[in-house]
């Protein structure tokens, strides 16, 4: 039995980390698919028609442009405290936030991306945690939560 517990707490300790390095596993594997899109295109160049340059160029586009999807994901991921020694709480509508809650740095801009309805005149919808909370920002207080969604 103890064998068992401490083979999960090894394993449950071990998955942060796995986690992570896939992530950078990507990152790397994006990073070589613009290089090959880049030789690509320089080969179109010297050998190709105008047509084939062109897809060349598109291609290399859509390569750079997932490595900075990849980017932006994996740094939205990391979500930082707001104030010193901020423990999450699990709040719910009618609750009041802090300013520093629903400042631009945990405002969430791409609603439509994320299928939230776009915000009302002094509303912001803004990352708290794990949560996306649509807040009213002239009092602070929370008018929708929708919890996990990070």
């Amino acid at each position: 039995m103890r064998k068992l517990i401490l083979l999960s707490l090894i394993a449950a300790a071990a998955l942060p980390a796995a986690a992570s390095a896939q992530s950078n596993g990507e990152m790397r594997r994006d990073r070589r698919e613009v290089q090959e899109e880049r030789r690509d295109l320089r080969d179109a160049r010297r050998t190709g028609d105008r047509s084939d340059i062109r897809e060349e160029r598109r291609e290399l586009r859509d390569a750079r442009q997932e490595v900075r999807d990849n980017r932006a994901d994996r740094n939205r991921v990391r979500y930082a405290a707001p104030y010193r020694n901020w423990r999450y709480s699990r709040v719910g509508v009618g609750h009041q936030l802090r300013p520093s809650f629903y400042t631009s740095r945990y405002s969430v801009t791409d609603h439509s991306r994320r299928g939230l309805h776009r915000p009302g005149r002094f509303q912001r919808w803004v990352r708290y945690g794990d949560d996306l909370i649509l807040v009213n920002t002239r009092n602070g207080r929370i008018i929708q939560v929708l919890h996990n969604r990070y």
